[in-house]
């Protein structure tokens, strides 16, 4: 249903007494519904502990206990448990900050009561109540208008739909909706679970586990191996069942298997996330969604507004050009146009600052809309009595109003009023100058016929025949760290977007001052409405600036630039970048911003910090690197296990480790070096590639030669103990703790050295991956290998991992072996075998 955009000021409302509230409150009619804003303790706990593979190695470490192998058991519990406890305290810790943070931004309702306003809870109004709605209001119960308000509001969170609905008297509203423009009054008719939103913003406040890209990589990467570990379990139990096997080995053999599940890769990323989650915390930066880590490591473009973001949205007005009527005239009207207007917006504010008047009853009204660009008040001739003469009581410092002439009264944007108003050739160059030299300038203008200001459908529209009356110029301060902001961000490699419902000129005139770049180039947004798809996405790409912007448009253009695969930030502060921020990748909000922004934000920057952002976006891409790098170690130990299982039971019927010594080479080799990765890494958008090609070009060939190498040292130790067996003994009598050993000490020497490789010091470790420079990588490393060499030289600790001490020379003979397999890796790399063999460029 279509209705008129007039607004009259409300009528006045007394609302409930405090008696009907106390009796509506008591006979259960109250909003005191609890919304569950994250997981519960007894939720979380399960969640973590009752998992199908925290099950099997319960059961591995359960069976060991019952074998007497209690350090086996322990060792069990402590490498997978460990990790569970970590997880459940920072899933708690998050839980209290989410409950926190819920609390913080819950939104607050003003009721009438007693014929006043005030502030309260949701949780505070009753059925019945008298609710007031302004511009980026959310509405909390559902009701119907009262009174004579009218506003506009967007149901998208409820519908889906993006258009703005006329609201009047009678009108039903639902709660999860905000009021976009107008002002208005309605009655609360549904309070607490019988609200038509109540199981929709359940489900919207609700915690809520986003899985990010790098988790859904990781968790595919599990659940391939858990799917091996069943292959490799079901052969061990038929082994077991066909031949004269122990169950101490078997249950040996299953607790090796299990360990190539690589549990700790969700360790790994879970403390990395947490890690730079409370960086951001110092830095002004509220994480409210758990994949905006993630989003912030792959943001590439960052489209944002001029005012609240480069400019600190405080408007003043500079200069007031009259035409055609005296300075004192104009000033006059303006005054009344901002005072008497039931919605205000930073511009009328700076009018009425300037201008002050008294406040009248217009008889039709049309809000300021980022789509039409544009407000209107209509007044009749007994409004302009009504200014003609001081009422009794008046503000005496205000001066007298001259007779106020009957009709609409327009102020927008000089585009979007010229098809209705001619404007000389000076008034334009007036207009020109203004807005290259980074100034608002908008048209106050007038029409005779009150009545214009509708169509016949009740819609808004633009009167057909305006005069200009004047020319204002504002202007709005630029923030003081916007030059070094944007500095950040090409720092960072992303690309800057200006999406501005401003004069193109304009904002090009205040991003050139912010430094961002002499050649700036610029599109309107009338001049996107003319163009083809293809012309659209081109401009999208290629443009630095869009002004004239209509929420609409803003939207479209992020859905643009994600379609031609780009990871799109974007920042908002008003309700009209609702639309946009929900089509982003990742929405980031102004915590001055209205509550529609927030509400739908990935992230909110406390203190309005917008400087902070480029140090975020550096942080995020430190951690998304740092995981990318732990997951290429992880996969290339789980990888080269596995096949030296298959190769040891093809090659010598035999098991290569034992637990203890599958624990310590996960541990030296792997898990200690994970803990700092993530915390070195460096910022910077990596090549992009996908999981396949990462496969391909660095872990196959690491694996293959770190299997080859090792499985060589194995035989040739077992050789020469077997050789070393009595004639004609039994060969199941052979000895394989010095072979065992030996692979242990070649798979850490190898998984050790890989980690220059992987973050090479210098450019003669350069081949897998490029240089960085960065020597603390290898210092770990070699710290690393000499608490190996301490384990297996301090008895007690060899005794607890089952390691048998070899003779120096088997040592320098291994690591003289790891070297050669070092030259050998990085010629791989480095004449692209790999890459020829398969027919694939995978660097």
């Amino acid at each position: 249903m279509n209705h008129p955009e007039q607004v009259n000021t409300i009528a006045p409302l007394m609302g409930l007494t405090e008696t009907e509230v106390l009796a509506r409150r008591s006979a259960g009619q109250g909003n005191n519904v609890s919304l569950q804003t994250s997981r519960s303790y007894r939720q979380i706990f399960q969640e973590n502990l009752f998992t199908f593979i925290n099950m099997v190695f319960f059961s591995i470490s359960l069976v060991m206990f019952l074998l007497g192998r209690f350090s086996d058991g322990v060792l069990v519990v402590i490498v997978i448990f460990g990790g569970v406890l970590v997880n459940i305290c920072q899933e708690i810790w998050a839980k209290q900050k989410l409950d926190e943070i819920a609390l913080l931004h819950r939104p607050k309702a003003t009721v009438i009561r007693e014929g006043k306003e005030r502030t309260v809870d949701p949780s505070e109004i009753v059925l019945g109540d008298i609710l007031v709605v302004m511009p980026g209001d959310q509405v909390v119960v559902d009701g119907s208008l009262v009174g004579d308000g009218r506003m506009e509001v967007d149901e998208s969170l409820l519908t889906g739909e993006s258009d703005l609905i006329p609201k009047v008297a009678g009108d039903p509203v639902y709660s999860g909706s905000f009021c976009v423009s107008g002002t208005a009054c309605y009655e609360a008719e549904k309070v607490g679970t019988e609200t038509f939103a109540f199981k929709l913003m359940i489900g919207a406040r609700a915690f809520r586990q986003m899985l990010t890209p790098l988790q859904r990589e990781i968790n595919l990467i599990i659940r391939t191996f858990l799917l091996i570990s069943c292959f490799l379990w079901i052969l061990v139990c038929i082994s077991f069942l066909s031949r004269s096997y122990s169950l101490n080995d078997v249950i040996q053999r299953a607790a090796v298997i299990a360990g190539l599940v690589p549990a700790g890769l969700l360790l790994a990323i879970t403390l990395a996330y947490g890690l730079g989650a409370v960086r951001m915390v110092g830095q002004d930066v509220l994480i409210q969604q758990a994949n905006a880590v993630e989003s912030l490591s792959n943001v590439d473009v960052l489209c944002l507004d001029k005012t609240g973001t480069l400019t600190t949205n405080q408007i003043q007005l500079e200069e007031i050009h009259a035409i055609g009527i005296r300075d004192d005239e104009l000033r006059s009207l303006l005054g009344i146009f901002a005072s008497s207007a039931t919605t205000t917006n930073k511009t009328s504010e700076a009018i009425a600052h300037v201008c002050p008047q008294h406040k009248i009853s217009p008889v039709l009204e049309v809000p300021f809309s980022s789509a039409r660009k544009w407000s209107a008040v209509a007044f009749d001739s007994g409004s302009g009595q009504e200014l003609s003469a001081r009422s009794p009581g008046a503000d005496d410092s205000i001066p007298l109003a001259p007779p106020l002439t009957p009709g609409a009264y327009v102020l927008g944007a000089p585009e979007m009023l010229m098809p209705a108003a001619s404007l000389t050739p000076e008034m334009q160059a007036y207009i020109k100058t203004g807005t290259e030299q980074g100034l608002r300038v908008v048209l106050f203008a007038y029409s005779p016929n009150l009545h214009s200001l509708q169509d016949a459908l009740g819609q808004p529209c633009l009167p057909p025949h305006l005069t200009p009356l004047g020319i204002l110029r504002f202007s709005d301060q630029l923030r003081p760290e916007a030059q070094a902001t944007l500095d950040g961000f090409a720092a960072a490699g992303i690309e800057v977007k200006i999406i501005s419902g401003d004069n193109p000129q304009t904002v090009v005139a205040l991003a050139k001052q912010a430094g961002l770049g002499a050649q700036v180039q610029v599109v309107s947004g009338q001049e996107l409405a003319r163009m083809d798809e293809a012309q659209f996405t081109q401009s999208a790409l290629t443009k630095t600036v869009f002004g004239r912007i209509t929420p609409e448009q803003k939207a479209r253009l992020v859905q643009c630039l994600r379609r031609q695969g780009r990871y799109v930030a974007m920042i908002g502060d008003g309700v009209n970048d609702v639309l946009s921020l929900k089509q982003a990748n990742l929405a980031i909000a102004m915590e001055s911003g209205s509550k529609a922004t927030r509400g739908v934000a990935d992230i909110v920057l406390l203190k309005d910090s917008f400087g902070a952002l480029p140090h975020a976006f550096l942080e995020g891409q430190c951690i998304r690197n740092g995981i990318q790098d732990v997951m290429k170690l992880f996969m290339v130990r789980t990888f080269c296990v596995t096949l030296l299982i298959f190769a040891t039971a093809i090659v010598t019927d035999s098991f290569p480790l034992e637990n203890k010594q599958s624990a310590i080479v996960s541990l030296i080799g792997v898990g200690f070096p994970t803990m700092f990765i993530p915390i070195w890494a460096k910022p910077g958008l990596l090549p992009r590639r996908s999981m396949v090609r990462s496969i391909l070009h660095f872990i196959i060939p690491a694996t293959l030669l770190i299997t080859m190498v090792a499985l060589l040292v194995y035989l040739y130790y077992l050789v020469v103990a077997v050789l070393d067996l009595p004639p004609a003994s039994d060969l199941a009598r052979v000895d394989y703790s010095v072979p065992r050993s030996a692979l242990v000490t070649i798979l850490v020497m190898c998984e050790l050295l890989l980690i220059p490789f992987l973050k090479p010091p210098t450019r003669f470790w350069v081949g897998g991956e490029p240089l960085s420079g960065d020597r603390r990588y290898s210092v770990v490393a070699l710290i690393l290998l000499g608490i190996y060499f301490l384990i297996v030289a301090i008895p007690p600790f060899r005794r607890f991992f089952e390691l048998t001490y070899l003779s120096i020379p088997s040592y320098i003979f291994i690591g003289l072996i790891a070297v050669e397999w070092c030259f050998l890796l990085r010629a791989t790399w480095r004449t692209k075998f790999l890459d020829r063999f398969l027919g694939a460029d995978l660097s």
